[in-house]
């Protein structure tokens, strides 16, 4: 069993920015790969960004690339989300997650183990 847990939403003015925080435990070998996920109010949850095993590799959906940066810290077993220049159609509870499989992937349904979800609230 995984336990994930988001951290460092909160609510932000346009342009802002925030960093969220998934501390994950559970496994001997946290060093897997990750995905953020975001889903808003009325809408289903879709992918943000992942980042592989070792964090060598990542991707972001389009309408966070450039502005948005994961990255993992394996000694604490922790990957983060820096999200710049937020906007209100950012706004959203943002979810990490894990594949039993350790499946490098976009797919919502490719992920077994998911946390509590983060809120992100930005204004205009």
């Amino acid at each position: 069993q995984v336990q994930l847990v988001e951290s460092g939403g909160g609510l932000v003015q346009a342009g802002d920015s925030l960093r969220l925080s998934c501390a994950a435990s559970g496994r001997t070998d946290m060093t897997v790969p990750m995905g953020w996920f975001r889903q808003a109010p009325g809408k289903e949850r879709q992918f943000v960004a992942r980042i592989s095993r070792g964090g060598t590799i990542t991707s972001y959906a389009d309408s966070v690339k450039g502005r948005f940066t994961t990255s993992r810290d394996d000694a604490k077993n922790t990957v983060y989300l820096q999200m710049n220049s937020l906007k209100p159609e950012d706004t959203a509870v943002y979810y990490c997650a894990v594949s039993r499989t350790q499946v490098y992937s976009t797919k919502e349904g490719d992920y077994d183990y998911w946390g509590q979800g983060t809120q992100v609230t930005v204004s205009s």
